[in-house]
Formats: structure tokens, sequence, C-alpha cells
């Protein structure tokens, strides 16, 4: 069974409330959900959310699961929901992507077609100069079996192709769990980026490439690029 959580922090550092701000008639949180669930490869969606008062903002008829308010981050969220349900693909979709592509989760999930991939994630192509020197992009390169060797914030190598990661995952259920069972590590520490963890414990992390060209909303000065 392919599950797909959003987990959904109500108070998020550098945009609080986000998830529950309105966009062109409707949550940013609600978006997400209606572009996941066009998926033809989700079995199940649910919104991992952290406070009731998020369903006020959402249609009653989306699945959702109230869990705790003290988890570091929205993969530990993740991994209290699917502890409780018999799944196989875990799809870990971003909360503040409201114009997610169901194609991106469909193709996502089809990389655990080859057994040998236990964790996998996506990096577009659409990234331009000025990404390249904004700390808040997040930046990866890959082998030649497009398998990320590592995510920055601020680029190391000059001579280097760099894609623009987006922040949707995809796991088997025992690598998400053996995943969250494991300390924080240093570079994810300083940079904040949770996926650090994995490569930093030899946890491979397979790379979907797409041309995907819409952006997270991470601070409020992002709205700009979506409302209309």
């Amino acid at each position: 069974m392919n599950l797909g959580i959003i987990p959904a922090r109500l108070n998020s550092t550098r945009f609080p409330r986000k998830i529950i701000h309105p966009l062109n008639g409707k949550s940013i949180i609600q978006h997400v959900y209606d572009n996941a669930k066009q998926s033809k490869y989700l079995d199940q969606l649910i919104i991992a959310i952290d406070s009731e008062e998020t369903k006020s903002h959402i249609d009653s008829s989306c699945d959702t699961i109230l869990t705790s308010v003290n988890h570091e981050s929205g993969t530990d969220r993740v991994a209290e929901v699917c502890q409780k349900i018999d799944c196989d693909i875990i799809v870990n979709i971003q909360g503040d992507e409201p114009k997610i592509d169901s194609n991106i989760i469909d193709n996502l999930i089809l990389l655990f077609n080859d057994p040998l991939v236990e964790m996998a994630s996506v990096a577009s192509t659409d990234l331009n100069n000025d990404d390249l020197s904004n700390p808040n992009v997040v930046k990866t390169y890959l082998d030649k079996n497009n398998y990320a060797i590592d995510f920055q914030r601020e680029i190391s190598k000059q001579n280097q192709q760099y894609f623009r990661h987006i922040g949707i995952y995809a796991y088997r259920k025992e690598t998400l769990m053996k995943f969250t069972a494991l300390e924080q590590t240093k570079n994810e520490k300083i940079l904040k980026l949770e996926q650090l963890r994995a490569l930093d414990n030899n946890l491979a992390i397979k790379i979907l490439i797409t041309n995907f060209q819409h952006r997270s909303i991470d601070i409020e000065e992002d709205l700009k690029y979506y409302e209309v």
C-alpha cells in the first residue's frame, strides 16, 4: 500500500501558521491536499496535523490524524502516523508546496520498482543564478546513477551541475523507521537539512529529476509568486 502523508505543523518558524494562510480562496494546506489527491498511485492520503485548529481550514472530507506537537521534524510526524498503518511505501509531501504536481508523486513511487531504492526525493533543473546564491534554496548534485552526493545551501563546486531540491520524500516503511531512530548529525544541525542525516549514515537517496518550476512557500514574501 502506498501512503501519502502531509505533515502539517501549524506554528512553523519562518512563517508561522502558513499552512492555514488563505491563498486564492482556500488554505495553503488544502491546495497541497487537492493536488496530491490527483495521484494515481497513492492508496491513501492523510494530513498529519498537530492542532485541531487546522481542521477548520480544510474540507471535512480530508483524512486527518492528530499528532504530537513535540516532533523535531516533519519526518518524525510522518513516522508517527505510519507506525499505526500497514503500508509499504510512504510519501512525505510538504505542506507548503501548493502547486505540487501529482505526476511527481507518481513518478517518485515508481522509483521503488527498483528493489535497491530505499529512500528517494526530487530535484528540479529549474535553478537560476539567484537560486545558486540564495541559502534558502537547497541545492543538490548527483552521481551518475542519480543518487544524491550532497545537499547544500551555498554551493562549494564551481564546475558542478546543481539541481534545486524539492522537499518531497519517499521511503520504504522499514527505512523510514530506521531513519527516524538515528541521532541528528552535526551536518544536519548546522545546515538544518534533515536529509543530511541519511547521507551521513550511508543511507542512499535516489533523486527523481524534473523541470518543476513552482516554489515552496518558505516565508511570507513567497506568497507573491502564487497570489492572483
